[in-house]
């Protein structure tokens, strides 16, 4: 991906901005990561939804503009009448194509406009189709930054760009998490440094680099995207791992059979993740673009002794 931001492209951004142990519970979908075949249920959150979490969305590879995206989007909007979350985690590829501001508009504000409206936030990182200028967009809270740090409650969250994980960033993460005294530390970017999809898989190398800084100072989950589809790693060195990359594409098929990674997998159809962190709980539940719940369960905080 090129990585010159042009004078013009940068300055159409900001106007358009401007201007605008584990146990888990799953339903509904079984080891192969088929769906019921029946029609869309009523929508159902089986999250506790408990004043004060800290409650959020998960999604990735989303920025496509299809009638797909804009059904996921809607159930997107139908979960928050249930569950109010107050922002949503962006896993990169939140454009594909071009990405001029009409492409802006039909990509990402025309398919989350209804939340959009409700001044839910919406914090994305970068991915391999995204152009670094992407960072100046108001709607994606970057604040000019390709990777950065924010808090909710008792949760630190790092947005990291796995595109170019140069030293100068590897520095940045290890000083921020030496230094964070959060209960729950989470880290959301776009290469799975653990996945079993055919197409793109496991990043070993970014594995390499990543995962003795996550070990070391105790992240807790880590969310990513790339690969077009739902799975729920098991516990990687204490560490929960997630790809949720069927935000707005579908790689149908392409987990792999009988991975000695794979808890939990759904490639049949687009989804997102709904997540809530009480205390030492992070709750999470999966959703289809027809409203089913594929995946759902309970994880404790592993960095918490009893």
């Amino acid at each position: 991906m090129n990585r010159i931001n042009t004078y013009f492209l940068m300055v159409a951004l900001i106007i358009l901005s401007v201007s605008q142990g584990v146990t888990a519970q799953t339903n509904n979908a079984n080891g192969n990561g088929k769906a019921s075949a029946s029609a869309s249920p009523a929508l159902k959150i089986n999250l506790p939804n408990k004043e004060g979490s800290v409650r959020f969305v998960i999604i990735g590879d989303t920025g496509t503009g299809t009638k797909k995206q804009h059904e996921l989007a809607d159930i997107l909007v139908k979960a928050r009448a249930t569950f109010p979350y107050d922002f949503v985690l962006l896993l990169g590829d939140n454009l594909y194509g071009g990405e001029s501001p009409k492409d802006y508009k039909n990509k990402f504000e025309d398919v989350y406009r209804p939340i959009l409206d409700q001044k839910v936030k919406f914090y994305a990182s970068l991915g391999n189709h995204d152009e670094p200028a992407q960072r100046f967009y108001q709607f994606f809270n970057m604040d000019g930054k390709e990777y950065y740090r924010f808090t909710k409650g008792n949760v630190a969250f790092y947005a990291l760009n796995s595109n170019y994980m140069d030293q100068k960033q590897v520095k940045w993460l290890e000083d921020e998490l030496a230094k964070d005294t959060s209960e729950w530390k989470v880290t959301f970017h776009h290469h799975p440094p653990y996945s079993s999809g055919g197409k793109h898989g496991s990043d070993s190398g970014l594995r390499k680099v990543l995962e003795p800084i996550f070990v070391k100072h105790g992240v807790n989950a880590v969310f990513t995207g790339h690969d077009h589809f739902y799975e729920r790693i098991k516990p990687q060195k204490g560490i929960y791992y997630f790809v949720s990359g069927a935000g707005g594409k579908l790689r149908s098929g392409d987990v792999k059979n009988n991975s000695p990674l794979t808890e939990k997998f759904f490639d049949r159809d687009m989804s997102f993740m709904l997540a809530e962190i009480i205390d030492n709980q992070l709750y999470f539940q999966v959703l289809s673009r027809t409203g089913e719940t594929v995946d759902a369960g309970v994880l404790p905080n592993q960095r918490k002794k009893n």
